[in-house]
């Protein structure tokens, strides 16, 4: 993996398994690795090729040993992308209040934040009496490149099995 994870992340799931009184393992580190060279959502699956590319001795039960630690963490965050599996995503670290769109016809994921969708989400819940532990927003829409143009490279990918669900980022301004 060519990608540099940041220091913090490393450091926080450090002191977090150490709170655990658990230890820190050269497996831990390659799946930590693993998931943090992407900022594309994966499987379990998808992560235990990644980090057996690091280290073809990774175990499987190891890989989910430390997936459950990573998300009670909360460095990794399991979502529900509209399928029959979970996924996980690296990029909550960095953008905890992003969302999702997945076109249901490709399977192409978009994340995106927006300011008004915050205030949207604190406006409903201060109105019905909560306070909000944790918020998400899965949009599932028909994307227009199928429509307009007959064809979606996305769609023929997913259908050849070329392609996981990769997310692509769109800024705020653009979301609107």
């Amino acid at each position: 993996m060519a990608a540099m994870i940041d220091p913090e992340i490393k450091e926080r799931f450090d002191h977090y398994i150490r709170e655990k009184g658990l230890r820190r393992t050269s497996q831990r580190d390659v799946i930590v690795e693993a998931a943090f060279s992407t900022e594309e959502h994966f499987t379990a699956e998808q992560l235990w090729d990644l980090a057996r590319r690091i280290d073809p001795t990774t175990s499987r039960a190891t890989l989910y040993r430390t997936l459950t630690l990573l998300v009670e963490s909360g460095l990794l965050r399991e979502i529900d992308l509209g399928r029959d599996q979970k996924y996980y995503d690296p990029n909550f670290v960095d953008h905890p209040h992003h969302n999702h769109l997945i076109c249901v016809d490709c399977g192409k994921v978009i994340e995106f934040e927006d300011e008004h969708i915050e205030t949207l989400f604190d406006c409903i819940t201060r109105r019905l009496g909560f306070r909000p532990t944790k918020k998400s927003m899965r949009i599932e829409a028909c994307c227009d490149k199928l429509r307009k143009d007959g064809i979606c490279e996305n769609l023929l990918e997913m259908r050849l099995g070329k392609k996981g669900r990769a997310a692509r980022k769109v800024p705020a301004s653009s979301a609107s």
